[in-house]
């Protein structure tokens, strides 16, 4: 096991599992920023596992999941302004 993937599987751990669990409870702003921190951990797992085990061609999936998740946010803030 290289130190990239005991970075991913660490980071896994401690920052997916309570994102999660603060976008599954709460206010409608505090599952917004489980979601936000989700989405910022799944993008550096997968940034750490493309370095250790993809070719450089694959950051493409990363980097197209940031502006996703982006677009999703302002998606999501409209839709909570409106409340």
């Amino acid at each position: 096991m290289t130190w990239l993937l005991l970075a991913a599987l660490l980071l896994l751990a401690g920052g997916l599992g309570p994102a999660l669990w603060l976008s599954a409870r709460g206010r409608p702003a505090e599952r917004l920023a489980g979601l936000q921190q989700a989405s910022a951990v799944t993008v550096l797992v997968l940034l750490l596992l493309t370095q250790a085990y993809g070719p450089s061609s694959a950051v493409v999936l990363p980097l197209v999941l940031v502006v996703l998740a982006f677009s999703g946010t302002l998606v999501f803030i409209r839709l909570l302004g409106a409340r």
